[in-house]
């Protein structure tokens, strides 16, 4: 069954009450996990970081990272009324750390079991080495990433998940760990990979669903697909292609001021895409090529027989003037009309007679 993430992210605007009502949406949609992002600004970037082109236009305000981040901040104290908000209604709480306090805290005080890595983290050894220690299942994005990329992060991830603390970390440690049985091992319990396509929104041309084919083949690990296009096509399709996950953003309204509310779903349509992803597993089935249940009944009526044309008298011969294909398919299969043609009628028959014997 799928994992549907319904990604609040920062579509709070950095009100609590926003979270509440986010985590609501969540709820009412069917998603599996409700997911925000947890960072103290100061920690994430410097005071020279630039917005993103998408992150001015949305917001239609030029200001540095540090400024619009600030802004979008949950305390310490409101995460915790948020997922005890989460476990009260029945829907799981996530979040993705930014920095190394936020990490330790969604992992020691949230007891978060799963982490989710965002993809500007690929190339960040020493974070994604942290969440690797932590022991937990870990989801990682690849946007933006080569497949060599990949493959270096998960060496972090193997040395991490394996090595004992004392052991210093080294290039060469990462990739003696990746290529290591226990190595893979471990990626393989503990790991799943997210294609990803970093813009907001992401052109439909740039989407390459295939590429989770690519990870799925090189890594042999869990794929799935984080997805930042607009509409419910493209997850839907990713479902159908076979991704474990599917993480989406979602927002209560799309004219909300911040930077991703624009690329978000808004309620109504993240239900719809939740209700087709369910659909897209039922109609995925088990690959066997076999008449199906619901087949059955209309088999005998859809096939055909070998049928009489004309009056037919024991021992006559059947030829091809006086036998034809024609429903229902309750008799003699048309696999056997030539052997039937030139033998003989064991007894009468009249026109339009299925023969069964």
């Amino acid at each position: 069954m799928t994992l549907i993430i319904a990604e609040a992210g920062v579509n709070h605007n950095g009100s609590e009450a926003l979270a509440i009502s986010l985590i609501d949406a969540a709820y009412d949609s069917g998603a599996d996990i409700v997911k925000f992002q947890t960072f103290n600004a100061k920690n994430l970037v410097t005071h020279e970081a630039k917005q993103a082109n998408y992150q001015i236009a949305n917001t239609k305000k030029q200001e540095s990272q540090l400024s619009m981040l600030s802004r979008l901040e949950l305390s310490y104290e409101a995460h915790l009324r948020l997922i005890s908000y989460c476990q009260k209604i029945g829907i799981q709480f996530l979040s993705t750390a930014f920095d190394s306090e936020s990490l330790r805290f969604i992992v020691d005080t949230l007891k978060l079991q799963t982490l989710k890595i965002a993809s500007g983290e690929i190339t960040n050894a020493p974070f994604l080495l942290e969440h690797a220690r932590t022991g937990c299942d870990l989801i990682l994005s690849t946007g933006m990433s080569t497949l060599a990329e990949v493959e270096s992060a998960l060496g972090v991830i193997a040395f991490g998940l394996t090595a004992p603390d004392h052991k210093p970390p080294s290039i060469e440690a990462f990739q003696a760990a990746y290529a290591s049985k226990e190595g893979q091992q471990a990626l393989q319990a503990k790991l799943t990979l997210l294609h990803c396509t970093t813009e907001y929104p992401a052109p439909f041309d740039q989407i390459n669903l295939k590429a989770m084919d690519t990870l799925a083949t090189a890594f042999s690990l869990r794929t799935g697909y984080s997805d930042h296009s607009q509409g419910i096509t493209i997850p839907i399709a990713a479902a159908a292609r076979g991704a474990c996950v599917i993480e989406k953003h979602f927002t209560l309204d799309k004219q909300l001021p911040g930077p991703d509310h624009k690329a978000s779903l808004e309620p109504c349509e993240l239900k719809n895409m939740v209700t087709a992803i369910r659909t897209v597993e039922l109609a995925i089935g088990s690959g066997i090529k076999a008449p199906q249940p619901a087949e059955l009944k209309n088999l005998p009526l859809a096939r055909k027989s070998i049928v009489t044309t004309d009056n037919i008298k024991k021992g006559e011969q059947f030829s091809k003037h006086n036998l034809a294909i024609k429903r229902p398919g309750e008799g003699i299969s048309p696999y056997q009309y030539w052997q039937k043609l030139n033998t003989l009628a064991g007894r009468d028959y009249r026109a339009g007679e299925v023969l069964n014997d």
